[in-house]
C-alpha cells in the first residue's frame, strides 16, 4: 500500500458574525480531516496570535473566536491560511499526545434500569437491551461479542462538547470494522453520569447526568469532568480529555467499580496514562499493527 498523508483539498472558510471563523476542513469525519484540524489547532495555539480568544477544533471542522477590536478579520484569515498550507507542504502526520485507559463496568445494573424506563416509544426494539440491538445491528453473535469489539481497539477523542468535558470518540479501525448503531427513536429525559454510549459511528462517555439519545453499554468508574478539580488528573482544568486523546477501554466489574469508587472518594484514583506520538502514517497503512503498539504505551505504567 502507498504511504497515505494528511493531504486534504483546501479548507473552506467562513464567517459566524464578528467574532468567529469557521474553518472547514471536510464535509465527513475521517481519521485524516480530524488530524488536519486538530494540527491547525496546535500550530494556532502555538504561534499565540494576539486577540484570539478560543480555538474550538470539531470532528472536521475548527472554529475561532476572536477579538475583532485587537486583531483584524483578515489577518486572522491569512495567518490560519498559512498555517494550512505549511501542514500540507511539510506533511505533518504527527501529533504529541497521550493514551489513556478507561476502566468501563460494561452491563452495568445503573444503565441497564434506565433503559428499562426508556422502552417502549424510544427504543427501536423495545424488549431488548442496548447491548443486544448493538450486536444485532452489527451481525455480531451477542453483546459479549460487541463488547469484545468494543474496547479490544483504541479510540481517538475527535472533539470535546455538547456538555461540559464530553468526549466524542472515534474507533481507530478500518471503515469497514467501524461500529455503527443508530441512536434512540427519541431521546431520553435521563442517562447515568459516566454512561458510554454510542451513536452513530462515535462513541461517547457522558460527563454529567442528564438528557441523552445513545445507546448505553456501561458506566465509566472515574469522573471526566471535576469542577472542583479535586483529583490530581484535574489539577490543570477541570475537564480531562482533550482533542486527540487516545482512549483504551477496560472492562471491570462490580468489585473493581466499587474499588474506585472508593479511590476517587478518598481522592487518590489515578489513570492510567501514557504520552505517545501518534502517527498518521502509521495508522491509516495498517490499523491493526499501530494499534497494538499505541496500547502497548501503557504497559508498565
Amino acid at each position: 500500500m502507498s504511504a497515505p498523508s494528511l493531504e486534504l483539498h483546501e479548507a473552506r472558510y467562513t464567517w459566524g458574525g464578528d467574532e468567529f471563523l469557521f474553518v472547514e476542513v471536510d464535509e465527513a469525519m475521517s481519521l485524516a480531516a480530524n488530524f488536519k484540524v486538530m494540527t491547525l489547532a496546535s500550530k494556532l495555539s502555538a504561534v499565540g496570535v494576539e486577540g484570539v480568544v478560543d480555538i474550538c477544533p470539531a470532528n472536521a471542522s475548527l472554529l475561532i473566536r476572536f477579538d475583532p477590536d485587537v486583531l483584524a478579520p483578515s489577518v486572522l484569515e491569512s495567518t490560519v491560511r498559512k498555517l494550512e498550507r505549511e501542514a500540507a507542504m511539510g506533511h505533518a502526520d504527527t501529533l504529541e499526545t497521550r493514551i489513556i485507559e478507561v476502566p468501563v463496568w460494561y452491563d452495568d445494573p445503573f444503565t441497564a434500569e434506565v433503559a428499562q424506563r426508556f422502552r417502549e416509544g424510544f427504543h427501536q426494539e423495545p424488549e431488548g437491551t442496548d447491548l443486544d440491538y448493538a450486536a444485532k445491528v452489527n451481525g455480531l453473535e451477542g453483546a459479549a461479542e460487541f463488547i469484545r469489539r468494543h474496547h479490544e481497539q483504541p479510540w481517538l477523542v475527535s472533539m470535546v462538547g455538547f456538555v461540559a468535558g464530553l468526549p466524542f470518540l472515534f474507533q481507530l479501525v478500518e471503515r469497514q470494522k467501524q461500529l455503527e448503531v443508530p441512536k434512540y427513536l427519541s431521546p431520553r429525559t435521563d442517562t447515568p453520569k459516566l454512561t458510554v454510549g454510542h451513536g452513530g459511528c462515535f462513541g461517547a462517555i457522558y460527563s454529567v447526568r442528564g438528557a441523552g439519545g445513545y445507546q448505553m453499554f456501561g458506566v465509566a468508574a472515574a469522573p471526566i469532568y471535576d469542577p472542583a478539580q479535586s483529583l490530581a488528573d484535574f489539577e490543570d482544568f477541570m475537564v480531562f480529555f482533550r482533542p486527540g486523546d487516545n482512549v483504551k477501554f477496560r472492562p471491570i466489574d462490580e468489585q473493581e467499580y466499587n474499588a474506585i469508587q472508593d479511590e476517587v472518594a478518598n481522592g487518590t484514583f489515578r489513570y492510567r496514562q501514557a504520552p505517545v506520538v501518534f502517527e498518521l502514517h502509521s495508522a491509516l497503512e495498517d490499523p491493526e499493527r499501530y494499534n497494538r503498539e499505541l496500547m502497548e504505551a501503557l504497559n508498565g505504567i
